[in-house]
């Protein structure tokens, strides 16, 4: 396996890219805007294919390299289901898991720094984001930052993983690198109380400055969605409305380009064909299933995915390839799901 752990050293926040072998599918975890360069040298060396990037919560002390990855890679981009930001391609809750080739993170989800804070569970390694920091936990006075909800996370879901597992934050500001759970439960400080009330009434009385940078930061991170405006206005799109008089006609084919469990979890629209995102080059190649489903049929291609960033890349992939008449859902599933449009399951 190949495991990188980047540090930016302006904000503190440790970055880690992960695959599961040289030339393989990768994954990216907490990226910094600034020090987008030098993770895509890094894939660059070491012959990986980076498919995902993901966020372990709306950052206050640093812009995300999420949208930057996804314009350059055209990787999705993943998130908790309570994120406020604008447009992220996959949206995932307690119990899901991100996977790569090779690869899977079980998802769990920590709230108490922020209402929208996950943590990751890899072999033995978890990624815990601001809930758990290297002899500390994250501060819970903003972004609906919550002391009980996070003792209850640290407390009844981490601090329950085997104490081998090792745990490496999003952020340190000693020089701390990695540590393990068993460490945690005997050295961390703010862990050694007897209580939830007392671990609420110790967080409430910190009195902290804001993040230099939240002012900017999280308003840069909220709208970190690709824009699908300028696709519409190539006339590349269909609102869920005009999708629903598309649907069941002959001359259209409706692709779902989202993955197996996201499709078990949310349903489908009914006549749709499964081809996945990451095999979307090889199926708008000429030879490729959706070339030659519309070169042989002449049918309109006609892409969704949950919320419409991934459709939104493939309708440009697919008119670079030639299908000229291919278009995507705009709001994807989430938009049809409030249009009333049918599902299947």
């Amino acid at each position: 396996m190949i495991f990188r752990q980047l540090f930016d050293s302006v904000s503190g926040t440790y970055t880690y890219l992960i695959a599961s072998r040289q030339g393989g599918e990768a994954l990216i975890i907490d990226p910094v805007l600034e020090k987008v360069d030098r993770y895509l040298k890094l894939v660059e060396e070491l012959d990986l294919k980076l498919v995902k990037a993901v966020d372990t919560h709306l950052h206050a002390d640093h812009i995300t390299g999420l949208g930057a990855l996804r314009d350059r890679t055209h990787c999705i981009t993943v998130m908790g289901e309570q994120t406020l930001a604008d447009v992220v391609s996959m949206r995932v809750a307690e119990g899901d898991r991100v996977a790569i080739e090779g690869l899977s993170l079980d998802v769990l989800y920590t709230p108490g720094h922020t209402d929208d804070s996950y943590s990751f569970l890899m072999n033995g390694r978890v990624f815990t984001g601001d809930t758990l920091l290297i002899r500390g936990t994250g501060r819970t006075d903003f972004q609906n930052g919550n002391p009980r909800q996070q003792y209850d996370s640290i407390f009844n879901k981490l601090l329950k993983l085997p104490d081998e597992t090792l745990v490496y934050p999003a952020h340190d500001y000693k020089g701390d690198t990695v540590s393990t759970i068993g460490e945690e439960k005997l050295f961390n400080p703010r862990l050694l109380v007897s209580s939830v009330d007392e671990y609420v009434d110790l967080m409430n009385n910190l009195h902290l400055p804001n993040p230099k940078m939240m002012d900017v930061a999280v308003p840069a991170n909220v709208h970190i969605g690709l824009h699908q405006d300028e696709i519409a206005r190539r006339g590349w799109a269909v609102s869920a409305t005009e999708a629903l008089a598309l649907h069941g006609r002959p001359d259209i084919a409706i692709i779902d380009l989202r993955e197996r469990a996201e499709r078990e979890k949310h349903g489908t629209i009914p006549g749709s064909i499964h081809a996945p995102y990451p095999d979307l080059q090889e199926n708008i190649s000429l030879g490729g299933m959706l070339h030659e489903l519309a070169a042989a049929t002449g049918k309109r291609i006609v892409f969704y995915c949950a919320f419409g960033e991934r459709s939104a890349m493939a309708v440009q992939a697919a008119q670079d390839a030639g299908l000229t008449s291919a278009c995507h859902i705009e709001g994807g599933i989430d938009a049809w799901k409030k249009a009333d449009g049918p599902l299947i399951r």
